[in-house]
């Protein structure tokens, strides 16, 4: 029996086969069958290859990774609502999970009527359903609708009331993918409240999303999954830094069309006097481009963090020529901390059709300041350095 809120996954292997079972006539049925009994057309994908994961009582997991590489499979398991293959998983004490958007809630029960069986699924006694019932209830904001039945629920009413069930009643275990995909701005920012305060008081978060801002804002720990295999367990930080770079590594992989109107050649970026990039200096930027034609193009540059998701854009019109021409841009003070961010660059034509497709072009590394960090539960949208002197009222602040 472990301790509650550990948990102590070793050699987890789970695979799936397709099901193509379904419209087939008997004689199909009957052909696949004795293939499949001989061994052949039996086709498994692996969804978790050999995975170790442990946790001791209160920390949080950021689990991440693609699509597809067994961030929701590695859940199941650990909520045993599916079984591994081979390896063993286990996890101490009472587990409140979030896998599903309507997991655990009944279509034709009220959101009364919900909370108390939901709860009961979760463990919890129903005078404690009873304690914490009106806490659910205002957190969902369901006041007006905690008797009507949950099928005529929107699937955000079901997320905020599925989420508030298993956050309210204090599991010492508590599983959560993908909540903050569903809902407004407000409802996200209270989940995020939520899951700071049941860490702080002793539970075991693991957290699978795709917002890699509200991961670091929330866990203290990464997990990223590849393709079923763990391909980085370390500090939040560390792990998402891999992570990102994995993505923008995949996406210049992608081959442009090197026969399209408009070419880029050749980017470069230097700092004062044609040094490294710093933060808050200005950055010279000079991308060498080549079109079929003279025209005027919508020229494009960005720099992100890892995706395709760019913490500025700087664009302008630029009247171009047939063959090669130099193009700079100026950024009169670069608002960067320290690290490795990437530079994208995209053309278009007036109408907004695509000359030279959006795609990241160089490395772009950064000597300065490390980021302030926030506070905890706080997610910051872009890693963005901003000066700032401070004073009070003897004067200024170390």
């Amino acid at each position: 029996m472990l301790p509650e809120g550990t948990i102590e996954a070793q050699g987890v292997w789970k695979r799936f086969r397709a099901d193509h079972r379904r419209g087939l006539k008997l004689h199909d049925h009957l052909v696949r069958w004795r293939a499949n009994s001989r061994g052949r057309n039996v086709r498994w994908r692996w969804a978790l290859r050999d995975v170790d994961l442990t946790a001791g009582q209160g920390e949080s997991i950021g689990l991440i990774g693609a699509n597809g590489s067994g961030k929701s499979t590695l859940l199941k398991v650990l909520n045993r609502v599916m079984y591994p293959y081979a390896g063993r998983a286990e996890v101490g004490g009472r587990i409140g999970a979030l896998v599903e958007v309507r997991g655990g809630l009944h279509q034709e029960l009220s959101g009364r009527e919900n909370i108390y069986v939901y709860g009961t699924l979760l463990g919890a006694s129903r005078r404690d359903v009873a304690r914490r019932f009106d806490d659910i209830v205002g957190f969902a904001e369901l006041e007006s609708a905690v008797d009507r039945q949950t099928k005529f629920y929107s699937t955000g009413m079901q997320m905020r009331l599925g989420f508030a069930v298993a956050a309210f009643l204090e599991p010492d275990v508590f599983l959560v993918d993908e909540v903050l995909a569903i809902g407004d701005a407000s409802f996200q920012q209270r989940c995020l409240d939520r899951m700071r305060e049941v860490t702080r008081s002793g539970t075991t978060l693991v957290l699978v999303s795709h917002d890699l801002a509200s991961v670091e804002a929330t866990c203290e720990r990464g997990v990223w999954l590849d393709e079923g295999v763990v391909a980085a367990d370390g500090p939040i930080g560390e792990v998402l830094y891999r992570y990102r770079q994995s993505v923008q590594d995949a996406t210049r992989m992608i081959p442009s069309d090197g026969g399209g109107p408009t070419r880029l050649l050749k980017v470069a970026a230097h700092g004062p006097d044609g040094g490294a990039a710093r933060s808050e200096e200005p950055l010279d930027l000079t991308l060498v481009l080549e079109s079929d034609e003279s025209r005027a193009v919508d020229l494009c540059v960005g720099v992100s963090e890892g995706t395709a998701t760019p913490v500025f854009v700087v664009r302008n019109v630029v009247d171009l020529v047939a063959g090669e021409q130099s193009v700079q841009c100026a950024l009169s003070s670069l608002p960067l901390p320290r690290g490795r961010f990437a530079v994208w660059v995209g053309a278009f034509d007036l109408d907004e059709r695509d000359l030279l497709p959006w795609r990241p072009v160089a490395d772009l590394d950064v000597m300065g300041p490390d980021l302030d960090p926030t506070p905890a539960g706080v997610a910051r949208l872009a890693p963005v350095q901003v000066d700032a002197a401070w004073s009070d009222g003897d004067g200024l602040l170390s």
